[in-house]
């Protein structure tokens, strides 16, 4: 199969379409580059093997961007976290790669650029659990929660953003 950046951007643009918050929507917009190919190192096979991998999307603050392939860990998980420049610019690991573009980007640094992030008490196996907080910063969410485990040290508490910003794949 034959990919071309337009074909990519089609798939971006579906995704899209699941986002509830359009904070989100326009946080992803500001992030998305022209999809362009580069050909990337695979670790996992022959030394100097390289697979053509398309990025998509740019986080200059974090070094980190997505990129899409239907090579190496694609096509089953074809939207993979990788730095863009540095040592470590290759396909990286099999944990940084997903079935869909969100997936991905809700993994990724990008989004704790935005206000979120909710500190969430989980019973038993109802995740994410009730939210203890409104919307807060990546890094309030996480002061947040550290704090209530200080005072609750044995609740299951964690640090989310809310399910209800996506239809999940």
């Amino acid at each position: 199969m034959s990919t071309r950046a337009q074909d990519i951007q089609t798939l971006v643009d579906l995704e899209l379409k699941k986002i509830r918050d359009p904070r989100v929507i326009a946080h992803i917009r500001q992030l998305l580059v022209t999809p362009t190919v580069m050909m990337r190192p695979w670790d996992y096979g022959t030394p100097g093997q390289m697979f053509p991998c398309w990025s998509v999307l740019d986080h200059p603050s974090s070094n980190t961007g997505i990129v899409y392939c239907l090579s190496g860990f694609g096509p089953l998980s074809p939207w993979g976290l990788v730095f863009l420049t540095g040592k470590w610019v290759s396909m990286g690991m099999d944990s940084g790669w997903y079935g869909s573009f969100l997936g991905a980007y809700f993994e990724s640094f990008a989004p704790t650029d935005l206000p979120i992030y909710h500190v969430f008490k989980q019973d038993g196996t109802d995740y994410p659990g009730v939210s203890l907080t409104p919307e807060l910063d990546w890094d309030s969410a996480w002061q947040e929660m550290n704090r209530i485990r200080t005072i609750d040290p044995n609740g299951r508490y964690h640090c989310s953003h809310s399910p209800d910003l996506y239809e999940p794949s």
